[in-house]
């Protein structure tokens, strides 16, 4: 066994190889660039060493600066984690000329299957359900009916220089097929001058389901069941869950006798996931092998009881696999939420900033379980993360700050856990996507399991808007609201050495006003009873529905936790808004309710009060997002035309290009080339 390893690699992956190299009394060394100085991962590590500036470029995938920081700190082995040179045959390679072991497969495999149309001919000579196609060009309909037939209907006609959905047709008939073929001639040679056209088989209501498999130097070879990774936007996954609320057994044991299949014929040895798509009838293809540990690595880890990150350690040294494939376990249900840096209201553009508030829900859960063939607990809490309260979330890297991940008895239970563990994140300084989450996981669709990769494209098409996240009990959350207001109001009138006949005294009427961005609040009467300082118990009374809230929460505590009429609850608290001082604001299943809770003489007032508009900045470009400014296509005087370029802005890995609204005259230029932005920053005025 090794007695140090270096992890090439940042963020939550780099921590949870060294929970585990710590677990197994492996001395661990982290890279770090200009921007991780004080990442959590450089703190964690035995060693840290410094390989670069900020940009992944000139850092992280900088292999020469790895393979140097392995051979002085005497580092025997390299986790890759995933991304970065994870899975570069080039990196493995040379890691392994050099003397240190690469902790994944070797650098043939990565080969093998990093090339796409060569890993489907490889996976069709190992057996494996590849989508049925004619690659060629079709030369007349009648030839493509023949195909079509011989395919099986569904097919998908393409034209092979297609585009924009030109040059595509479904076909579920001959008749389909022969016309199809005809039109999709017609429109690929007006459309792009080249009418070629192929046929593939059409996988209907397709899911994304992968299985982990895990191989060893002695060609033994198992899979760890699939995940379910159809919850997906833009391509990027959102929710894993394990098993699939969708296959059968007969399905998942054919999926993973194939992939094991597949595994053997490279002579896989690591952990590995081969992914499939699979119709609606439970027809499945092989899409691609990823020669990596999966982001979503977890929900497996939790319903086997297994380690990944110490199974691939362990067959890296040599060891073979400790399991047979008739020892693993599936027990419960995981899920695993991506909680990215990014604001799912402002179409989901990337949040850079300092981390002012990072507190986690309690787990329960240690990343990888126990040992093979121990019982697995079922239920629980996991986080896994690269950031601390405090941090910075820098702009050059991707926008995912920690992974939370559940386990449950059965479905129901794990989606009710991960729901209330959302409750429990606090994320405050940047924009996260845990309201998006807990509407996901509040759709009637998701939770009956009627989904696919197409979901997310589906019901949220035209963006994500606050009124897509529908709490269930409105009247819960101005509740709530007055039990805060009520349990701050107890602390002024404990406060000693008030004047005596003078003190403070607190009523049990109220008026919670519900604030609106338009200043159209809605009021709502309420009433305070029965508060007990000590136990914290209250009775509030609203629109005729009687709460009774008992919690221990205390001022500036971001999150409450307690009962409503016996049953358990978490949410959050923030009091003091931007826009009002004396405001408080309830987050709870994804909801957020901004609210003032006032005497009712003040409300009466403050319904006097006339509403301030916010200033006119249509004369403005404005920087949608925090990022850096890398170009500036404009000049002051310069006539530019509604649609014309402006500006990029860029920020994890993404490039946002910003057009004009319409026809101007440019002013000022407000900010410079590589200057560093903050979201609404002005970076230009118009005439």
């Amino acid at each position: 066994m090794f007695n140090k390893i270096l992890i090439a690699n940042r963020g939550e992956i780099a921590c949870r190889v060294i929970k585990t190299a710590r677990k197994m009394g492996i001395k661990t060394v982290a890279v770090y660039s200009d921007a991780d100085r004080e990442a959590r991962h450089v703190r964690l590590a035995d060693e840290a060493v410094h390989i670069g500036a900020a940009p992944s470029r000139e850092s992280y995938l900088r292999a020469d600066r790895i393979i140097e920081a392995c051979q002085r700190t005497g580092a025997q082995a390299v986790h890759p984690g995933y991304g970065f040179l994870s899975e570069n045959e080039q990196f493995a390679r040379e890691v392994e000329e050099a003397g240190i072991v690469f902790i994944g497969p070797k650098h043939a495999s990565i080969a093998a299957m990093g090339d796409k149309i060569a890993s489907k001919r490889l996976a069709k000579e190992a057996g494996v359900s590849t989508i049925p196609g004619w690659n060629e060009a079709i030369e007349s309909p009648e030839r493509a009916v023949a195909i079509a037939r011989d395919i099986g209907y569904p097919v998908m006609i393409k034209a092979s220089a297609g585009g924009g959905g030109k040059g595509l047709r479904v076909a579920y008939d001959d008749k389909q097929a022969f016309e199809g073929f005809s039109s999709c001639q017609s429109e690929a040679r007006n459309s792009f001058g080249d009418d070629r056209v192929f046929i593939e088989k059409f996988v209907e209501e397709p899911r994304h389901i992968e299985i982990q498999v895990l191989g060893d130097a002695q060609g033994n070879v198992i899979y760890l069941n699939e995940r379910e990774c159809s919850i997906q936007r833009r391509h990027q996954k959102v929710i894993e869950e394990a098993p699939s609320p969708f296959i059968s057994d007969a399905t998942r044991r054919a999926m993973g006798e194939q992939a094991v299949a597949l595994a053997k014929a490279v002579n896989y040895q690591s952990a590995g996931t081969v992914e499939f798509v699979v119709g609606k009838d439970q027809s499945f293809y092989f899409l691609e092998m990823n020669t990596r540990l999966q982001v979503e690595h977890p929900v497996t880890e939790c319903i086997t009881g297994l380690d990944l990150v110490e199974l691939m350690i362990r067959v890296a040294a040599g060891e073979p696999l400790p399991l047979n494939q008739s020892d693993v376990k599936r027990n419960g249900w995981a899920m695993e939420c991506r909680i990215n840096a990014e604001d799912p209201f402002r179409g989901f553009l990337p949040s850079t900033g300092r981390l002012v508030r990072f507190q986690t829900p309690r787990e329960t859960l240690f990343a990888g379980g126990g040992e093979p063939g121990e019982a697995v607990p079922e239920g629980g809490v996991r986080v896994d993360t690269g950031v601390v309260e405090g941090g910075e979330i820098p702009m050059y890297y991707d926008s995912m700050i920690a992974k939370l991940i559940v386990h449950g008895r059965d479905r129901q239970d794990a989606i009710a856990r991960m729901r209330e563990a959302l409750n429990g994140f606090v994320i405050r300084g940047i924009s996260s996507n845990v309201p998006f989450q807990a509407a996901l996981l509040a759709h009637p669709q998701f939770q009956a399991g009627q989904f696919n990769t197409g979901f997310i494209a589906e019901h949220y098409g035209q963006g994500f808007r606050a009124e897509d996240v529908a709490h269930p009990d409105p009247a819960f959350l101005l509740a709530l609201a007055a039990y805060v207001n009520r349990r701050a109001l107890q602390r002024s009138a404990g406060i000693t050495g008030q004047l005596r006949g003078h003190e403070f005294k607190v009523g049990t009427d109220f008026v919670v006003v519900q604030l609106a961005p338009d200043g159209a609040h809605r009021r709502h009467p309420v009433r305070v009873t029965d508060f007990q300082a000590v136990s914290g118990s209250s009775v509030v009374e609203i629109e005729g529905r009687r709460f009774e809230i008992c919690s221990q929460w205390h001022l500036g505590a971001a999150r409450i936790r307690g009962t409503v009429d016996g049953r358990p609850f978490t949410a959050q608290v923030e009091r003091g808004l931007p826009r009002h001082p004396l405001g408080i604001a309830i987050s709870h299943d994804g909801s957020r309710l901004e609210a003032l809770v006032l005497t009712p003489r003040t409300a009466e007032l403050h319904a006097l009060m006339p509403h301030k508009a916010p200033p006119d900045l249509s004369r403005f470009l404005l920087s949608p997002m925090p990022g850096l400014l890398v170009d500036l296509a404009v000049q002051p005087g310069q006539k530019v035309q509604a649609g014309e370029r402006l500006a990029v802005i860029e920020a994890m890995k993404m490039e946002n290009v910003l057009f004009a609204a319409a026809d101007g005259v440019v002013s000022r230029l407000l900010a410079t080339r590589g200057e560093s932005l903050a979201v609404d920053q002005a970076i230009l005025e118009f005439e």
